[in-house]
């Protein structure tokens, strides 16, 4: 495979697909609540179990990339998660929603380390990073335009049409991606990866560790942001999605403006100096949210302002895993590192919805704020990891 633009755009269009379906489920929070007559604690729990089947499948997932090319894995990662987002969209009880939302967690489970691996043979020279933030922004335009879909057709219709619009779009973009992309090869066998020597790395596994708190702010935040707008601020489901979609398109600029900056540092410690940077700046944004903030206009704001920031970040994130580790072992070292952010995010947004639920929202805003300091912490270590080889 050539390396080039066209190759990474074709690969940042499957992110978009795969984070469509993916993401959708955020977008529902409302519509599950009202539908299902759940607590937000019980929103958070359905959050959680697509979490459970992403992070299960993950290492299986990163080990069939290693084995078979991410090509082959991503059509099959495709059509999977247009028939989980399907499942969601028939689920008649909460239970099953639940079995659904695991189904549809495990499908999107290739998605990092296979695009990643894409991404790392595909970019243009000097250009790494930029590439890595191009393709990342496939995650926040998915999610987004998945905000304004699900909302969208629930307002004329029923949320679960969305769903189906979803699921469609999906199925149609895996057949394109067949025919457009070429990939690279595998060892032609399937086997978990051998971690041994990644767990002697400290940077790694600093990184590591600080993805478990990216993931718990990140999962949370996107979470709650409609039910916040509907319940504090006073607005409808409807506005509550065009602010996840704002906070999504402000996380596309913020990833592609992370990259572009650290390519523009010097030394290989850029991309963890431009995310430590981006989690300083959310720590102060959910400080603001934990004040209490009832305007919609200043509302979007901080939360459009969060995009850019801590939303911002995972591009420069798998840039450092990327700099850290040989091509080979990408697909275990970006699984390990994804596995952390979900770990981090699976028990976050139901306590979350804990906190909420007994204290209010500014306790819960806090405490966002205290993990993304205590992820700050992890970083400064990577940064200064990374400078010193």
């Amino acid at each position: 495979m050539e390396r080039g633009w066209r190759s990474v755009l074709v690969i940042a269009g499957w992110q978009t697909a795969a984070s469509l379906c993916y993401y959708s489920i955020f977008a529902a929070t409302s519509f599950v609540r009202e539908d299902f007559d759940v607590s937000r604690t019980l929103v958070g729990l359905f959050l959680t179990a697509a979490l459970v089947g992403y992070t299960l499948n993950l290492f299986p997932s990163g080990a069939a990339v290693d084995g078979f090319g991410e090509r082959r894995t991503m059509v099959v990662s495709l059509l999977a998660l247009a028939g989980g987002t399907v499942a969601v969209a028939l689920a008649p009880t909460y239970l099953l929603l639940l079995g659904a939302a695991v189904v549809l967690g495990g499908a999107y489970a290739a998605a990092m380390p296979a695009s990643n691996k894409g991404i790392v043979a595909a970019a243009p020279r000097g250009r790494e990073n930029l590439a890595m933030g191009v393709k990342q922004v496939g995650v926040t335009a998915g999610s987004g335009a998945a905000s304004l879909v699900v909302t969208g057709v629930a307002a004329v219709f029923v949320w679960r049409r969305g769903f189906w619009v979803v699921a469609a779009v999906a199925g149609a973009y895996a057949v394109v991606f067949a025919f457009l992309y070429t990939g690279t090869g595998g060892s032609g066998r399937w086997e978990l990866p051998d971690l041994s020597g990644l767990a002697d790395d400290r940077a790694y596994l600093l990184l590591v560790a600080a993805g478990l708190f990216v993931g718990a702010t990140i999962f949370s935040m996107l979470g709650y942001i409609i039910l916040y707008v509907e319940d504090i601020v006073g607005a409808g489901a409807a506005a509550g999605g065009v602010v996840l979609a704002l906070t999504q398109t402000t996380g596309s600029a913020g990833r592609i403006g992370a990259g572009s900056l650290a390519d523009a540092l010097d030394g290989d410690s850029g991309a963890a100096t431009v995310s430590l940077a981006q989690l300083g700046g959310s720590v102060l944004l959910f400080g603001s949210l934990a004040l209490g903030i009832t305007d919609l206009a200043v509302a979007a704001a901080v939360f459009a302002g969060l995009g850019l920031t801590v939303l911002g970040m995972p591009g420069v994130y798998y840039s450092c895993l990327g700099e850290l580790v040989a091509s080979e072992d990408l697909g275990a070292a970006t699984a390990g590192g994804q596995t952390a952010i979900n770990v981090g995010g699976l028990l976050t947004p139901p306590a979350f919805g804990y906190l909420v639920d007994t204290t209010g929202y500014g306790v819960g805003w806090a405490a966002l704020g205290a993990l993304s300091a205590c992820g700050m912490v992890l970083l400064w270590g990577v940064r200064r990891e990374m400078a010193g080889r």
